[in-house]
């Protein structure tokens, strides 16, 4: 079994690293280093020191709650919690599993939320969240149940995979798990989403027709166009396109449509159809499947003969700490390849539109409206960050269009 998981685990990381190669745009403008504007040249003093103050209140907490759930899951996970909990469980093993797998995601929800609170109250304060406290705990419990149900389905399919064949399993079990992968981000915004917020067709008129027309010019086919009542919880500024084949959305947050001037507008719009004309999506989910493979692979070496080969139901406690500390680990690797895509997505809009002058308005203004740090500490960008800073996108206007 050892073998096996050796060759899953190199065959997955040299996937990993092929499919980045291929797909990921690691050089995504011409020119080299992009030099970007001071901050004081974009935007007022009390913005930055307002988008400051936030962002470092907002970094403490979120390092701190990261922190805390890691910390909680190694130690449910390295201790004899799973042990003794499984060992007072009735009932099949796959019902122990999956109750072991909610007991673990509900401590460790408990354990960090208070540092959430903290700051959903820092965004009530500083004006970014319109959501009431019983609609937010309302969202953190459906978050839970969505995290407990995609959890145990994995868990259980792995524990019978592994029950079932027990030298073979980390081969099967590697497929399997990546089949979900690609199931769960093709189903996610059918069957997750719904579940936060209500989605209607942005109506016919002189905007919809522009963004087919987008559409069309980045050779993009597109059955429709979705807003989010996003403006119920935030007043943040955003668009997004989730899924892909049938299931692939563009969606726009109800604000970004009433609050921006349409030059704006059209911008975002261009940048999320530049995602999907090059599927990233797709590349995301592609990626994690090799990660899957990759991390089937180490949990073979790393667990070896533990819990019976992880025939054991108490081995659930162990997975998850695994997993949790696997996430943190993916982070800087994860988010630069993020950052590489929204820039290409970045650049899409801007040949598409050929207006440099909004999209520099609009990444003025997302950052304004979200209180981003416009010059985060490098470590925090590199680690954390999941798209390029706006002073970097405005020099990125400049860099392509020229003049800016």
């Amino acid at each position: 079994m050892k073998r096996l998981s050796l060759v899953m685990a190199v065959g997955g990381a040299a996937a990993f690293v092929v499919l980045a190669a291929v797909l990921v745009p690691w050089h995504p403008y011409p020119g080299g280093r992009l030099h970007p504007p001071a901050a004081d040249s974009v935007f007022t003093q009390a913005q930055i020191d307002r988008a400051t103050a936030y962002s470092h209140a907002a970094r403490w907490l979120g390092r701190s709650s990261l922190v805390v759930s890691v910390a909680v899951a190694c130690l449910l996970g390295f201790s004899r919690f799973g042990r003794a909990v499984a060992e007072r469980l009735r009932g099949p093993w796959w019902l122990r599993a999956t109750v072991l797998v909610l007991l673990v995601t509900v401590i460790g929800r408990l354990a960090t939320l208070p540092f959430a609170i903290a700051l959903q109250h820092q965004q009530l304060r500083y004006g970014l969240s319109r959501q009431s406290w019983a609609s937010y705990f309302s969202d953190v419990a459906i978050g839970v149940g969505v995290t407990v149900v995609a959890s145990a389905i994995a868990v259980v399919v792995l524990l019978g995979i592994a029950r079932r064949w027990q030298r073979a399993w980390p081969a099967i079990a590697g497929v399997v798990i990546a089949a979900l992968v690609l199931l769960g981000s093709f189903v996610y915004p059918v069957l997750v989403e719904p579940l936060f917020s209500d989605f209607t067709p942005l109506p016919q008129g002189e905007l919809r027709s522009q963004i087919l027309q987008i559409a069309a010019e980045e050779h993009v086919r597109l059955d429709d166009v979705l807003v989010v009542d996003a403006s119920q919880r935030t007043t943040q500024l955003n668009a997004y396109v989730t899924g892909f084949g049938s299931t692939r959305r563009v969606v726009l947050y109800d604000n970004l449509i009433d609050e921006l001037p349409r030059g704006q507008v059209l911008s975002v719009v261009a940048h999320e159809l530049g995602h999907a004309h090059h599927d990233d999506v797709l590349t995301g989910t592609l990626l994690g499947v090799a990660a899957a493979f990759l991390g089937v692979g180490l949990l073979g070496l790393l667990v070896g003969r533990r819990y019976a080969g992880l025939r054991d139901p108490a081995a659930v406690p162990l997975l998850l700490a695994l997993f949790a500390l696997a996430s943190v680990l993916a982070l800087p690797v994860e988010n630069t390849i993020s950052r590489q895509i929204e820039t290409r997505a970045d650049v899409d809009a801007l040949v598409t539109t050929r207006d440099a002058d909004s999209f520099v308005a609009l990444q003025r203004r997302l950052a304004i409206s979200s209180l981003s740090d416009p010059t985060p500490p490098a470590w925090s960008q590199f680690v954390f960050g999941s798209h390029p800073t706006a002073l970097q996108r405005i020099a990125l206007a400049g860099r392509v269009l020229g003049g800016h």
